[in-house]
């Protein structure tokens, strides 16, 4: 199955410091690619889920969560364009990546801090997928995966709707070749 791997809390400097692009070298018989966001990758080749985990765990000198989505599903989602119209200067798209499928999902949206006054409003969760809005505000200090975690209990790693639609863009060539 081609797929999508998230790493959680990696880093390129600092803690929990890994090279993206080292790591897609090194496991190019899978056909990885790395998409430049830091922990975020497309495995190109027909290869088990348990492989690709076991593969990319042996190249972190650390342990850390390691998300895998079939790439279908991201690429059916980027195809629906869920966001569209949300996004503004103040107001940017978010993904969460869940460790697992939530066996109930809780009544959307979410708002975090409160309705009147959020800075995260999550929409919708689509498989392992959650949608989230992040409205900047002035000293905002929340982020999508610290209320995705915390509303539904599950670890979960965030990329911008930017690094998916970079995601979609690398699936998409896959299949024109």
């Amino acid at each position: 199955m081609r797929s999508v791997v998230f790493l959680r809390a990696v880093n390129v400097g600092g803690t929990n410091r890994c090279q993206p692009a080292l790591i897609a070298k090194q496991l190019a018989k899978f056909g990885v690619v790395n998409i430049g966001a830091v922990g975020t990758f497309v495995v190109r080749e027909d290869v088990s889920e348990s492989a690709v985990r076991a593969a990319i765990a042996k190249k972190l000198p650390f342990k850390c969560e390691i998300m895998i989505c079939p790439a279908n599903e991201l690429l059916n989602l980027a195809n629906e364009n869920p966001f569209a119209g949300d996004r503004n200067d103040d107001i940017d798209a978010h993904v969460s990546i869940m460790r697992e499928r939530l066996a109930k999902i809780p009544k959307l949206p979410i708002y975090a801090p409160s309705k009147n006054k959020w800075e995260i409003k999550i929409l919708d969760v689509v498989g392992t997928a959650v949608l989230s809005l992040r409205r900047r505000v002035k000293n905002g200090r929340l982020y999508p995966n610290a209320i995705v975690e915390k509303q539904f209990g599950v670890a979960a790693t965030t990329r911008s709707w930017n690094t998916i639609e970079k995601v979609a863009t690398v699936l998409r060539q896959d299949s024109l070749d």
